[in-house]
């Protein structure tokens, strides 16, 4: 092991969107490390299957659970959560991967816009019930999947159209609204990433986001045949899953990252993301919505 990577041996690391893609990748390189891994995964089935390859390709025996939820639901999210602080006595590191984007207008058991909900208010929610957890450890990580989409957004938010019914209708879907959607949340997740590491200054956790560059998974394959045409011409010119969890897995063995506190990352390199993506003042607002959205306070 390199002196300058941490060492991943016995650390607990749960990971969302680890079934698949990026997530997968990323559950096999730590798991080869020796970590022990908790599947958070909405299908029991394929995160068995998981769990038995995780096993298998390691030398030394490793704990592999697995937390069934809906990262859409709310209640799930909690429920879930209830079981990982009862199961485990120790979290080191909490990878927020899981992602997905919808093109037509759905809303959660909650109210809320269905990509909205998954891939911004879910790590805010997870992160939030898990943060004690976190800071039992001796040095604990929050590592959150973020995109280069984020470029997308000039304009931040309109906070009093959170749900942004208005771009799945009429010319602002045709002008790839629901696109714009996706890039919202991928902007949330990095201002959420600076906010948090923000808050928790002076803690034992840092908290970390990152680009994985255009990645051959399955995404965007829930959306209909001319979705599923366009990802496979984009696949000819997309990294592996492995390529695109290796800034992932570098932030994650890297010894030292309290210099990337708060950071934005791509290609094992500290990145600055757009200007709006650096708002302080923005981050500060869609945290108080956030809250509102969830009902739950990060202290």
């Amino acid at each position: 092991m390199s002196e300058r990577e941490w060492n991943l041996q016995d650390k607990y690391v749960l990971i969302t969107g680890a079934t698949n893609g990026i997530g997968l990748a990323a559950a096999k390189a730590i798991a080869a490390r020796g970590a022990n891994i908790g599947i958070i995964a909405r299908n029991q089935r394929r995160a068995e299957e998981i769990s038995i390859q995780l096993k298998k390709q390691t030398s030394k025996p490793i704990k592999v659970d697995i937390f069934i939820a809906d990262l859409s639901s709310q209640s799930s999210i909690r429920q879930a959560a209830e079981q990982i602080l009862e199961r485990c006595p120790q979290i080191d590191l909490l990878v927020n991967n899981a992602g997905a984007l919808f093109d037509t207008l759905l809303k959660t058991e909650d109210g809320v816009e269905m990509t909205w909900a998954l891939n911004h208010l879910a790590p805010f929610l997870l992160t939030s019930l898990l943060l004690n957890r976190l800071k039992e450890s001796d040095s604990a990580r929050v590592i959150n999947t973020s995109s280069h989409g984020h470029k997308m957004v000039k304009n931040g938010f309109d906070f009093d159209n959170i749900n942004g019914e208005d771009l799945y209708t009429g010319v602002k879907k045709l002008m790839g609204g629901p696109t714009l959607r996706y890039a919202q949340t991928k902007l949330a997740n990095i201002l959420f990433t600076s906010e948090l590491a923000q808050r928790l200054e002076g803690t034992n956790i840092t908290v970390h986001c990152f680009d994985p560059g255009l990645v051959a998974t399955n995404f965007n394959q829930n959306n209909g045949r001319m979705a599923k045409a366009t990802m496979a011409v984009m696949k000819l010119f997309s990294r592996t899953p492995e390529e695109g969890a290796d800034t992932l897995v570098w932030l994650a063995e890297m010894k030292d990252v309290s210099w990337l506190n708060g950071k934005y990352c791509a290609d094992r390199q500290l990145k600055e993301p757009t200007e709006v993506a650096a708002d302080r003042e923005l981050a500060k607002r869609l945290w108080e919505i956030s809250e509102e959205q969830v009902g739950a306070s990060l202290k």
